[in-house]
């Protein structure tokens, strides 16, 4: 079966922050307010991973796609998560990554709190 662009370019957004020491909790994490791509822990922190893939630039570059909409969903998404969670964290934080699959191997750039 064929994955979509979105897919891998998650699959490759999980392999690069498991390299940087990130511990993934959860991928494609759904409630009525939306989507989470990837939750994960680095160090004390609760990280929120929105990513975003392009195959060419055509329509902006792929971190351009992140609406304030899509914002405020992301945020009411991590909100029922945390109420559903004990842990302490010591910093809640939403980065993106963004995949350009226009080039070979594809680049990847981590955006650390990114709003």
């Amino acid at each position: 079966m064929k994955k979509t662009l979105g897919a891998k370019g998650e699959d490759l957004a999980v392999q690069f922050l498991q390299k940087q020491g990130y511990h993934i909790l959860e991928r494609n994490y759904r409630t009525r307010y939306g989507e989470i791509d990837i939750i994960c822990t680095h160090q004390k922190n609760i990280v929120f991973v929105e990513v975003k893939s392009r195959r060419s630039f055509k329509y902006g570059h792929p971190e351009e796609a992140i609406t304030s909409t899509k914002i405020a969903h992301i945020r009411k998404a991590s909100l029922h998560y945390l109420s559903g969670n004990s842990s302490y964290y010591e910093e809640i934080r939403f980065d993106v990554i963004s995949i350009d699959f226009s080039r070979q191997p594809p680049a990847l750039h981590h955006l650390i709190a990114a709003f």
